[in-house]
């Protein structure tokens, strides 16, 4: 990728250290290009104008105007750029990031300290940098009303898809990028009373917490962040704690949770692969996958092991989803059973599961 075509990014964040960070940490990847720093969102707008970059790294927190204020007012003037949060991840600042993704940040990620090195940091957010392109770039062409509004709840299509006292069946989550909106679209559509579902978002420590908590509010039964070795029981959703991996392990009283802080995989901790390969290991042919949008290959060969366990697997089709990579690898992996519109997959998860032994 020559010069001209590299990603233009803006840092904006009024700590020089966290400048300094961000910029020497992008600076690694030949197809990112930092354009220029502002210290505040006023120097920033200045900034935009005149170097017109396609991804601004965006703190919450700074003089004359917040971060949040002015990601709402960039919204509210529908700017061209793409906007990754880098935030103090604290229990407050998780709910205010989680308003800025209300607003339209495309990712949010840790605010790096002193002890962050640039080569722990560079991985993830160039990762990051490069998805809130891509899903900028198809927001531009094929906006993604649906991944946006959240959808009627769904009626059970049949009485099977209601769990049962020694139910086996086992539903299994995966998302990346946009999956937060793809999540608030398609859990609350689900009725109560369902086998447990586990999900697995790409998504930093402390913001996860806030995420489980707002779909819990939303939803029709409990969802929550999981803790490590508790009993996972019909009606219940649990979300993978971020930087942690979420695994379930079969016991002679049913499934349990394990957490684990091994080594990330495809650069995510959590990772959908290790929940996908995990049930398919512990729940085999009563095990139902569902992957949702996200950039990388993330979950793909999860599938492929539900699949050659003989459980179901459904994907996100390539039209509403903010970012087709997840999806699309394991469709070129050939182990997916239906792809189906993001509006759809409530109804299309009910339908399979009534297909699925108990």
């Amino acid at each position: 990728m020559d010069k001209k075509q590299r990603i233009k990014v803006l840092v904006v964040d009024d700590s020089a250290l966290v400048r300094k960070t961000i910029t020497d940490t992008l600076a690694l990847d030949p197809e990112i290009e930092v354009v220029g720093v502002a210290n505040d969102p006023l120097i920033a707008m200045e900034k935009v104008a005149r170097l017109q970059p396609d991804v601004m790294t965006l703190d919450m927190e700074m003089p004359r105007m917040d971060g949040l204020t002015y990601l709402r007012q960039m919204q509210k003037e529908r700017s061209p750029v793409a906007v990754v949060v880098i935030s103090s991840l604290t229990q407050q600042g998780s709910g205010i990031a989680l308003e800025a993704m209300d607003a339209g940040a495309c990712e949010v990620l840790a605010k790096p300290d002193g002890s962050t090195s640039v080569g722990a940091l560079a991985a993830k957010l160039t990762f990051h940098v490069k998805a809130a392109y891509a899903a900028k770039q198809r927001f531009r062409h094929q906006p993604n009303t649906q991944a946006l509004a959240a959808l009627s709840p769904v009626k059970a299509s049949h009485p099977s898809v209601q769990a049962q006292r020694g139910d086996r069946r086992l539903v299994v989550i995966g998302a990346s990028t946009g999956g937060v909106e793809a999540l608030r679209a398609v859990l609350p559509a689900l009725p109560a009373g369902l086998p447990p579902i586990l999900v697995v978002q790409h998504i930093p420590a402390f913001f996860s917490k806030a995420v489980a908590d707002r779909l819990n509010t939303l939803t029709p039964y409990e969802v929550r962040e999981a803790v490590d070795d508790e009993p996972i029981l019909p009606g219940q959703c649990l979300v993978a704690p971020g930087n942690y991996h979420l695994m379930v392990v079969s016991g002679p009283n049913g499934y349990r949770t394990r957490l684990t802080q091994s080594p990330p995989v495809h650069h995510c901790r959590p990772a959908v692969d290790l929940l996908f390969r995990s049930a398919a290991a512990a729940a085999g042919r009563h095990s139902l996958a569902v992957l949702l949008t996200g950039m990388g290959s993330d979950g793909a060969l999860g599938m492929q092991a539900i699949r050659q366990a003989g459980g179901i697997n459904l994907t996100e089709h390539e039209d509403s989803c903010i970012i087709y990579g997840m999806p699309r690898a394991a469709v070129q992996l050939g182990v997916v059973d239906k792809t189906v519109m993001l509006d759809r997959m409530p109804q299309a998860i009910l339908d399979a599961l009534a297909g699925v032994p108990a």
